[in-house]
């Protein structure tokens, strides 16, 4: 088990190590193109109404952070650990409703809870608020997805559940609807998503 977990480790390497080298050479479609401010996702409002630190006040100035070699392997590492630690069942399972945005309870959540996890970590491990942003897409299913975009002076990398691997935004299977702003987090900015083969990858 551990000779495979090492070589599972060393791959995940190699893979997102290979998607930094391309993202740093699609200088145009590095950073996702944001567009006008829209409404919070309502499991979001729900969640800022419980949890109001995490969502109170400015960011400040937003940050893009210098992804270092350093940096790079401790999102990595955080993907991976939390990916791991977190049971994947659904809110309706869990709280009895279809939608319901919190921290892991118990060790179990679906991508919401992933992704509040993740912020929350980074953001106790020293990385800047307005770095790390809750986003919205549709999945290759055409279903709602929820992932952690982190903006780096690399691109827009992605932190998900249903992927091992940290990839660019571009390189993942979605289309991106919005996130965070990088001002506040309780506000929100749609993403003016328009690549052709995602699209058509995920429906109408």
């Amino acid at each position: 088990m551990k000779q495979r977990n090492s070589l599972l480790s060393a791959a995940l390497i190699a893979l997102t190590s290979l998607a930094l080298s391309s993202a740093a050479s699609a200088a145009p479609a590095r950073f996702m193109a944001m567009g006008t401010s829209v409404k919070a996702p309502l499991g979001h409002i729900q969640f800022c109404e419980e949890n109001r630190t995490a969502c109170r006040g400015k960011n400040g100035t937003p940050v893009v952070v210098k992804l270092t070699e350093q940096r790079w392997q401790e999102l990595i590492d955080l993907n991976d650990r939390i990916n791991r630690a977190i049971r994947p069942v659904t809110d309706e399972v869990l709280f009895g409703k279809l939608e319901y945005w919190t921290y892991p309870n118990g060790g179990a959540g679906d991508c919401e809870e992933y992704v509040l996890e993740k912020q929350r970590a980074l953001i106790a491990a020293g990385w800047p608020r307005s770095a790390l942003l809750i986003t919205v897409a549709k999945d290759i299913k055409n279903a709602g997805h929820a992932v952690l975009t982190v903006r780096t002076d690399q691109g827009d990398m992605i932190l998900d559940n249903q992927i091992e691997a940290v990839l660019p935004w571009y390189s993942t299977p979605y289309r991106y609807i919005k996130r965070q702003s990088t001002e506040h987090p309780a506000k929100w900015t749609g993403i003016a998503d328009t690549r052709v083969a995602t699209v058509g990858s995920v429906g109408n």
